[in-house]
């Protein structure tokens, strides 16, 4: 994700982690390997936040000249 320090995505996905949107899952190997997938609880975000989305690419154009 472009803007975001690393040391923020791991903050952000231990969160998301502990309130039980993610399911981490450690590979112990070299290099080692994390991966991170939704939990159904995750999931069932996406009915809320399809709406959302939607609303966001109808008003991209105006979003986008927002000053910054």
């Amino acid at each position: 994700m472009p803007g975001i320090s690393e040391r923020v995505l791991i903050l952000q996905l231990r969160e998301m982690e502990a309130s039980g949107l993610v399911h981490r899952e450690v590979y112990h190997q070299v290099p080692p390997k994390v991966e991170y997938s939704l939990t159904d609880f995750g999931q069932s975000l996406n009915t809320a936040m399809a709406p959302l989305g939607e609303w966001g690419e109808e008003h991209m154009e105006r979003i986008e000249s927002l000053p910054r």
